[in-house]
């Protein structure tokens, strides 16, 4: 069974202001695509939190790391800062897939920012911290993420002589 950990970013969650409801949705949702949540964090919008948490979850060799707020342009927002460094291989197409797939509905799903890619056997996703966004980003995580995985483990692709 692959093992995923969320990360939820937001100052208001984590000072209990408002619930992590988005938090929550990729929760029940990764456990239903068949993921075996390894831990759900709340944290502040600090990129050093953020970067000490994603990088805890490389090295236990979590399968699917799932970011959930801080890609807007506020001050606050700092996930893909605190991301990007950390990424080995960029995946960039995984976000342009969720903005194609939410921009009927939220037009201003492209001003969202994030990060996506590997490091090791991570895949990594920075997603925006709406319920909505949430729900798209499973979509796109059950679209792609398992043939990801394949070539992770290196099954999907021969190495080169």
């Amino acid at each position: 069974m692959k093992r995923a950990a969320v990360i939820t970013a937001s100052n208001r969650a984590f000072k209990g202001v408002y619930e992590d409801k988005s938090g929550q949705i990729l929760l029940e949702g990764l456990k239903t695509l068949g993921y075996q949540i390894d831990s759900v964090l709340i944290l502040p919008d600090e990129i050093e939190k953020i970067s000490s948490a994603i990088k805890d979850a490389i090295k236990d060799g979590i399968d699917l790391l799932v970011t959930t707020g801080g890609t807007g342009v506020s001050p606050f927002d700092v996930t893909p800062e605190a991301t990007a460094p950390l990424i080995k291989k960029e995946m960039p197409g995984i976000l342009e897939a969720l903005r194609a797939y939410s921009r009927d509905k939220v037009p201003t799903t492209d001003l969202s920012r994030g990060a996506a890619g590997v490091t090791n056997k991570t895949l990594i996703i920075n997603l925006p911290g709406s319920p909505g966004a949430a729900k798209d980003g499973l979509v796109i995580i059950e679209r792609l993420a398992s043939h990801i995985h394949d070539q992770l483990a290196g099954h999907d692709h021969s190495p080169s002589n």
